[in-house]
């Protein structure tokens, strides 16, 4: 009931090209929240349907200096595919999924988004269930002997949840894999994450949580966190969203408390209280949300989610980028946005080029 028409669709892009026309004179001042004053001003009825305006803040792009706003949330008009022009379909690049890999304690591999749900295979005495939405879970009927590992891997463009033995949930973000024991034994319950995870541990005050990445390790008892730790990023994020974890790496500790953020960095914790958790939890919603991020930063996502090498032809784009647009988009629709803050691009297979 929300879909608008392809005469209103044509308005609003006119609408957006007069937005250029104010920003070129400097009497626009990229502020989101002067957003609907100058749609109704610049669409001539100050009546307008909030549904036209809600719809032209979708569409609309801002620029302020060299940040892009492109605002986009779930429940507003999504008129991406409307208006998209996509000039080689054949060399366009669809958005990732539920994908993953379960490496069992012998070797073998096992391809989990080209199976059907149910059971998939025993460790020991525990069985390994997929579930409907790209889940895999562990249900323990007898405490084994000894510990088995299972490695979970999702591929760039890629996906997947977990439900622990303990019940512990984890969601891997794109490029990721998670160790873990098909079943916790002892007072401890240890797993290793490479890449992004967030991370809903289930209580057990006799049997601490641990999730190793590289040389960082986070205690829990039962919290709510996600860890960023991929290779090519500059630091390890451990972000607590509930509960209370305690980070040790480099010889050194932090206790957090909900909203806070540690950096492992070079040979230090930073602890950070100014934490944007929507756009930390983004990628977990569906989202990419982009909180001043430069160029380098916006194009690793990408490149992990679309599975696509990123190559800057020259000199990198000094670009700040902030906004919001869903992960359902293809790279040609995501890259026809981010046009817009001056940033060339060109898809070659499995390739990007980024220029300026």
């Amino acid at each position: 009931k929300n879909a608008l028409t392809r005469k209103e669709i044509s308005a609003l892009l006119g609408i957006s090209e007069r937005m250029y026309d104010y920003y070129e004179k400097g009497d626009f001042d990229g502020n989101p929240s002067r957003v609907k004053k100058y749609m109704q001003k610049l669409s001539g009825n100050s009546g307008t349907k909030w549904r036209w305006l809600s719809a032209a803040a979708a569409i609309l792009v801002i620029l302020s200096g060299t940040m892009l706003w492109y605002y986009l949330r779930p429940g507003k008009v999504n008129l991406n595919n409307s208006i998209s022009r996509i000039e080689n379909k054949n060399q366009d690049r669809m958005p990732g999924g539920d994908k993953a890999t379960l490496t069992l304690a012998d070797g073998s591999v096992v391809v989990l988004d080209s199976l059907s749900n149910g059971t998939v295979t025993r460790q020991g005495n525990v069985t390994v269930i997929k579930l409907a939405g790209g889940k895999l879970a562990y249900d323990k009927n007898n405490t084994p002997a000894e510990l088995v590992y299972n490695t979970v891997t999702t591929p760039r463009g890629g996906q997947y949840q977990l439900v622990l033995a303990d019940g512990s949930k984890v969601w891997l973000n794109a490029a990721s894999s998670l160790k873990f024991p098909v079943a916790f034994l002892g007072d401890e319950r240890n797993v290793e994450l490479k890449g992004e995870g967030y991370f809903e541990v289930a209580h057990d005050s006799k049997k601490p949580f641990y999730v190793s990445s590289g040389d960082m390790k986070v205690k829990v008892l039962g919290t709510h966190f996600n860890i960023k730790a991929y290779l090519d990023e500059e630091d390890i994020k451990t972000t607590l969203i509930e509960g209370s974890v305690l980070v040790t790496a480099k010889g050194r500790t932090a206790l957090l408390a909900p909203g806070q953020q540690a950096r492992v960095e070079t040979n230090s914790i930073k602890v950070s209280d100014k934490v944007n958790i929507e756009a930390v939890l983004a990628w977990k919603n569906g989202v990419f949300y982009f909180d001043k991020d430069n160029t380098q930063e916006v194009m690793r996502q990408l490149s992990r989610w679309y599975d696509v090498d990123v190559v800057y032809n020259g000199v990198i784009p000094e670009r700040n980028f902030s906004g919001e647009m869903k992960r359902d988009l293809s790279l040609s629709q995501v890259m026809k946005i981010l046009e817009y803050n001056n940033i060339k691009y060109s898809i070659i297979g499995k390739q990007m080029i980024i220029s300026q």
